[in-house]
Parts: structure tokens; sequence; C-alpha cells
């Protein structure tokens, strides 16, 4: 069975950090791409972020280039998302994803 689950979110001022977490089980997570997602508050699920398996090459929704980094360690079976320079408009449920399945979610909240 496929678990996924996410931790690290939080709240924290605009301009800040934070580094999301996602633990995998249940399938091979090296041979696997993984995506995160976000739901803003009363907004529509949005794609935010890929990593694929075999060359690790990294995909981003426009709005996060340049201060959101996906990232994965097969070591640990465990996907990453760093977010820097944080902004209100980011705040939502971040969700870590393999093809449909998505964990729980962690909330990040953007705020001064």
């Amino acid at each position: 069975e496929v678990q996924l689950v996410e931790s690290g979110g939080g709240l924290v001022q605009p301009g800040g950090s934070l580094r999301l977490s996602c633990a995998a089980s249940g399938f091979t997570f090296s041979n696997a791409a993984m995506a995160w997602f976000r739901q803003p508050p009363g907004k529509a699920l949005e794609w935010v972020s890929t990593i694929y398996s075999r060359t690790s090459r990294t995909d981003y929704t426009e709005s996060v280039k340049g201060r959101f980094t996906i990232s994965r360690d097969n070591a640990k079976n465990t996907l990453y998302l760093q977010l820097n320079s944080l902004k209100t408009e980011d705040t939502a449920m971040y969700y870590c994803s393999k093809d449909d399945i998505r964990g729980q979610g962690t909330q990040v909240t953007v705020s001064s």
C-alpha cells in the first residue's frame, strides 16, 4: 500500500523559509516520479513541482520558480520541497503525490 506522509509546514512571515518533507513507503521510491501540489484556502488544487526518477529533472509552476526547490533522497525514501522567499499567496495545504495518490498534507501559512 502506497503511503505518503508530509511534514514540515507551519506559520512563517513573508520572506521566510520552510522545508517540507514527505516520507514514502509501499513502493519503489527511486523508480517513481514524485510531485508536490498545493491547495490554497477556498481554491482548487494546483500543481507545484515534479522531480523525475531516472534523470532527477525538475519542473516548477511559474509562480514558484527561483523560490522553491524540489529534491529527493532515494536512500531515505523521502521527498523534499524547500520553500524560500515565501509570500502570503503561498499559503496553502501542501501535498506530495505519486501518480494520483496524495498524502494527508501539511499546512503552510505565510502571514505577518
